[in-house]
C-alpha cells in the first residue's frame, strides 16, 4: 500500500536510496501530491474551537465561584465585628459545615469547644506561646498587691550590659500598668533610662545633677512618662558625668540622693508605692549615694560566666556600706537576664544563683529578646511594644513576683511573734 492509497495523509516516508545523506530514513512526500478532505479540516477546527470557548468558560466559572466565596468571608468577618459586644445574638448567622447554620459562639458542629477556639490548646510548648501571645492584654483587669510601705530599690551591678536599665524601666512601667505609683531616677550619665521611657534629656534639661550638685529639689525637675498613668521619671543628662568629681568636696556627700528623695516623699510623692533608682555600671559615688538612699537592692546578672565574676565585689561593697552608712540595706532580689534556654551554660548559672541565694532570685528569668532590644529605639518599654512578646510577659511575671515579695514581706512585718509561730 503507498500514501497515494490513503484519504487525507499528509507525509510518507520511501527508502532513501542513492541519497549523500544517509542518516536520513526516507523523504517528505510534498502535501500538494496528497488529496486532503476540507471537510474534514473544518470539522476538526469547529472541534478544537469548542474545547477553546469550553475552557474559558470553566475558567470564568471558577473565577467567579472563587470572587463569590472572598465576598461572602469577607461578609462574615464584617457582620461578626459589627455585631454589638460580640455575643452573636440576632438574626446574623454563621454557615458552615456544607451549609448548616449556627449560632457564631457556639462551636462547629463535630467540634468541642476548646478546640474551636485558637490558642486553648495549652498541651503542646507551640500551644502555650500561641495562647499567651493573643490573649487580651488589660493590666487594669490583673492588679498587683500595693506594698505596705513605700520601697525605694537600687538597681545595681558595677559589670556593664547585664540589663540594669533595661529592667529597671520594664519593672517600672510593668508595675505602674498593673495600678502602682512608680518613680524612676536615671543615675546614669548615659541616660538610657531616661531615653527607654520616652522623657526629654537633651542638654540643658533640668536634672538629676542639679538634685545633686545644684539643691534643686526633685519636684523641680520630675517628668511624667508619656502612655504611662502612675510612672514619673527623674532624667539624666551628659552634665551628670562630672557629678563624681564635683561630689567629692561635697559636704555629707553619700547622702545628697537621699536627702533629696526624703524630702520629696512628704510632699508631692507621698502617694508613690516605688522608687526606683537606675545606677551606672561602676561602684563610685553615685552608686554609694543610690545605696545609701535604699533599703534594698535589686542586682540583675546575666547568664554567662563573667557575670558572676564581678557578682562577688559587688557584694562587698553592699556590706561596707551596710557597715558604715546605711544598716538597712540588703540584696533583696536577684533577677536573672538574657537567658538563653538553647545553652548548657545558661542553665548552669542559672542554677548556681538559685542554688546560693535561694528564693533571692526570681522565679521569673528574662529570655533574649530581639523585642527588648528593639523597644528603647521607639522610646518604649518592651512591655508597652510588644506586650506579648517573651520578653515582655517575663518581665510583667518578675514584676509581678516583685509585687508579691513586698506585700508578702510587709505582712510578716506587721505579725506578731506569737501570730508567726501560729502560721
Amino acid at each position: 500500500m503507498t500514501s497515494e492509497d490513503v484519504p487525507g495523509a499528509a507525509v510518507a516516508f520511501v527508502p532513501g536510496e542513492g541519497r549523500d545523506d544517509e542518516d536520513l530514513p526516507g523523504e517528505v512526500v510534498d502535501d500538494a501530491d496528497v488529496p486532503v478532505d476540507p471537510g474534514a479540516l473544518d470539522e476538526a477546527a469547529r472541534r478544537i474551537r469548542g474545547l477553546v470557548r469550553a475552557s474559558d468558560d470553566r475558567a470564568s466559572d471558577d473565577r467567579a465561584s472563587d470572587d463569590r466565596a472572598s465576598d461572602d468571608r469577607a461578609s462574615d468577618d464584617r457582620t461578626k465585628d459589627d455585631r454589638p459586644g460580640g455575643d452573636g445574638k440576632g438574626e446574623h448567622r454563621l454557615s458552615v459545615d456544607g451549609g448548616a447554620a449556627h449560632r457564631p459562639d457556639q462551636p462547629a458542629p463535630g467540634l468541642d469547644a476548646p478546640s474551636a477556639t485558637f490558642g486553648q490548646d495549652e498541651d503542646t510548648p507551640i500551644g502555650a506561646e500561641a495562647a499567651a501571645a493573643v490573649a487580651p492584654v488589660d493590666p487594669r483587669q490583673d492588679p498587683f498587691p500595693r506594698p505596705a510601705t513605700r520601697r525605694v530599690i537600687t538597681v545595681a551591678n558595677q559589670k556593664g550590659g547585664v540589663g540594669k536599665t533595661t529592667s529597671t524601666v520594664n519593672l517600672a512601667v510593668a508595675l505602674a500598668q498593673h495600678g502602682a505609683k512608680v518613680l524612676v531616677i536615671d543615675l546614669d550619665p548615659q541616660g538610657n533610662a531616661s531615653t527607654g521611657l520616652g522623657v526629654s534629656h537633651h542638654a540643658g534639661t533640668p536634672d538629676v545633677y542639679d538634685v545633686l550638685i545644684n539643691g534643686l529639689q526633685i519636684q523641680d525637675v520630675v517628668q511624667p512618662v508619656p502612655g504611662i498613668d502612675g510612672c514619673w521619671c527623674v532624667p539624666a543628662t551628659i552634665d551628670l558625668a562630672g557629678a563624681e568629681i564635683e561630689l567629692v568636696s561635697v559636704v555629707a556627700r553619700e547622702t545628697r540622693l537621699k536627702r533629696a528623695i526624703e524630702a520629696y516623699v512628704q510632699g508631692p510623692g507621698a502617694d508613690l508605692d516605688y522608687v526606683f533608682i537606675d545606677c551606672p555600671p561602676s561602684l563610685g559615688l553615685l552608686t554609694l549615694n543610690a545605696m545609701v538612699a535604699t533599703r534594698e537592692v535589686l542586682i540583675p546578672i546575666q547568664c554567662e560566666y563573667y557575670a558572676l565574676e564581678g557578682l562577688g565585689q559587688l557584694l562587698k561593697t553592699v556590706d561596707l556600706v551596710k557597715v558604715h552608712l546605711n544598716a538597712d540595706l540588703a540584696v533583696s532580689t536577684i533577677l536573672l537576664t538574657m537567658y538563653d534556654a538553647r545553652t548548657r551554660l545558661a542553665d548552669q548559672v542559672a542554677h548556681e544563683v538559685r542554688t546560693h541565694f535561694g528564693d533571692t532570685v526570681l522565679g521569673a528569668a528574662i529570655p533574649r529578646s530581639v523585642r527588648v532590644s528593639e523597644a528603647p529605639g521607639y522610646g518604649l518599654s518592651v512591655v508597652t511594644y510588644d506586650p506579648g512578646s517573651r520578653g515582655a510577659r517575663a518581665y510583667v511575671e518578675a514584676a509581678r513576683e516583685l509585687a508579691r515579695k513586698g506585700a508578702l514581706a510587709a505582712h510578716d512585718t506587721l505579725e506578731t511573734p506569737e501570730q508567726q509561730e501560729a502560721t
